[in-house]
């Protein structure tokens, strides 16, 4: 089969467009015939280095698919079928720890991302275990690029703002950088929730389209770089109830700033660097909440998704490239330029 992989770390030049082994279904799996691939900042982490993570090598890429099963394995029940639509749960977690057998997947210590710390979607084919595979109900005319535009964005803003940050009707949610997948899922999330959204973005071009989300207000960050006088400004000097910052070191100590007393700071990322400065008294004399959060569980996603299926959540597609041009997509990506997903298809 063909696939887009990389032999070392480095640069977007790293990725080759070339022929490998295609895999097949064990016991409990299905081979999945990948129909469309997204990107996420982290295929660039992994392609770049992340210490102490250790690859298969060539490593493939690739955390959000869609496809249909092209075969199922032997000890898989009769409610995967070949033919079917899915898309693909990009955790893997032990499933017996003490974090999984109380649903909380993503604290497991052996807790691994298809893409990340096994091999993933930039590929014509992938096998995955069985309960990996969500199949999409025909009713909701979801199209296959939409689908592979949603479970590891979806699912880590789900988990950011309802269960860590239990986001609830009238509160005030800033989202730093919007244009992004993550950013993107937080806004229809927040606002499905009855939580009145603030954006910001260096681009009048994203804040426009984030308005058509539903965003209630938008802040260009470069013609305003102190944008938490902004926020405040809008808040008739209260500040907001929760930010989503997953920037990380370029915007903390704004994103602190722009919270009011007893607000709440989740953070999934940290695209322009994890250092970030730390103001302690501002952090006790407002009795500030910093929340981590990472990807989701299982029945996050799966409760999640609902609201893609009765279209309260719309995936947002920026565009769609070959896979063997999976280098210009991550050069698209690093530029930060994109609305939305860049999405490869095989």
């Amino acid at each position: 089969m063909k696939a887009t992989v990389f032999h070392k770390h480095g640069g977007p030049e790293v990725l080759s467009y070339e022929d490998i082994d295609t895999p097949s279904a064990k016991a409990d799996q299905v081979l999945v015939k990948v129909n469309y691939v997204a990107l996420n900042h982290l295929d660039l982490f992994v392609r770049g280095g992340i210490a102490g993570l250790k690859l298969e090598m060539p490593h493939i890429l690739g955390s959000d698919i869609s496809g249909e099963i092209a075969e199922v394995g032997s000890n898989v029940n009769d409610s995967l079928k070949i033919g079917q639509k899915i898309i693909i749960d990009p955790g893997i977690s032990c499933g017996v720890c003490e974090f999984c057998i109380r649903g909380q997947e993503s604290l497991c210590s052996s807790y691994g991302i298809i893409g990340e710390h096994y091999r993933g979607g930039y590929a014509e084919y992938i096998s995955i275990d069985a309960k990996n595979a969500i199949p999409i109900p025909k009713e909701s005319g979801l199209d296959m690029a939409g689908a592979a535009a949603i479970p590891l964005t979806l699912m880590t803003a789900w988990r950011m703002l309802m269960t860590r940050a239990q986001v609830r009707a009238g509160e005030d949610v800033l989202i730093i950088g919007i244009g992004g997948g993550v950013a993107l899922a937080a806004l229809q999330i927040a606002k499905a929730a009855g939580a009145r959204v603030i954006v910001t973005s260096s681009s009048n071009r994203k804040l426009e389209k984030a308005y058509i989300l539903g965003a209630d207000m938008g802040i260009n960050h470069t013609e305003t770089p102190e944008y938490h006088k902004e926020v405040y400004r809008l808040t008739n000097n209260r500040g907001v109830d929760i930010v989503v910052d997953s920037v990380g070191q370029a915007t903390w100590v704004r994103s602190m700033k722009s919270l009011r007393k007893g607000g709440k700071l989740v953070t999934c990322g940290a695209t322009s660097g994890p250092i970030a400065e730390t103001n302690v008294n501002l952090l006790f004399w407002k009795q500030l909440d910093i929340l981590g959060s990472t990807m989701g569980s299982r029945d996050e996603l799966r409760t999640a998704l609902k609201l893609v299926w009765n279209h309260t959540i719309r995936p947002t597609v920026d565009r769609i490239l070959p896979l063997s041009k999976a280098q210009e997509a991550h050069e698209l990506l690093e530029k930060g330029e994109q609305m939305g997903k860049l999405v490869l298809k095989p």
